[in-house]
């Protein structure tokens, strides 16, 4: 159970890495750059801490899949980028493949 948390810490701040990525305009502002490698930094020790207790791949294609998901989510409220049935069915596979993954990787 921590490993699952520790994973689900390290898609939030990956999230948050990319966020202030686009926060940052080319690095053109100093405190969402700042933040967009620290976010990163901390994502990937949370996502080593998790790979400790899940197999590797299940946990990259839960951490890339729901981040996936997450910031396009981010984009289109946040950032009013467009929506398209095209994204709609995709963040729909992205959660059907973690899904298939997890249910695999249960067998363990």
């Amino acid at each position: 159970m921590k490993a699952w948390i520790c994973l689900i810490m390290a898609i939030l701040l990956e999230v948050a890495g990319t966020t202030s990525m686009k926060l940052s305009e080319g690095f053109s502002r100093l405190i969402p750059s700042i933040l967009l490698f620290l976010f990163y930094a901390a994502s990937f020790m949370a996502l080593t801490f998790a790979l400790k207790e899940i197999e590797v791949s299940v946990a990259y294609a839960v951490w890339s899949g729901l981040g996936t998901a997450i910031i396009t989510l981010i984009g289109i409220f946040f950032f009013r980028e467009t929506i398209t049935i095209v994204k709609i069915v995709s963040i729909i596979l992205i959660i059907i493949g973690v899904v298939g993954l997890n249910l695999s990787g249960a067998r363990h």
